[in-house]
């Protein structure tokens, strides 16, 4: 199993709870698609580098995990099909 780290940035207007779901989503497609979830690392609401469609803001959650090389190109195409991401990045660990 190889090591792996996304950062994702949620839209600004989610409340508490929706934000909370929409990370537990991710941490379950994660999980069943048998990876391992070393670190979950929630940043809050920040301000973004730059304005992406006139948003100014997000927030930022950091998951470390591991699994197969098929687990990041599920989890990107999740990421992609969901509203409330901005943006988002997995890379591979090389540590």
């Amino acid at each position: 199993m190889k090591k792996y780290e996304t950062i994702f940035i949620l839209h600004p207007s989610l409340d508490e709870e929706a934000f909370k779901s929409n990370v537990e989503k991710f941490k379950g497609v994660i999980e069943n698609g048998g990876g391992v979830i070393e670190n979950v690392d929630v940043w809050g609401k920040r301000k973004l580098a730059y304005e992406i469609n006139k948003i100014n803001e997000g927030y930022y959650t950091l998951i470390n995990f591991s699994g197969d090389s098929k687990l990041p190109k599920e989890l990107d195409r999740i990421f992609r099909i969901t509203d409330t991401v901005i943006r988002h990045i997995i890379v591979k660990d090389e540590k």
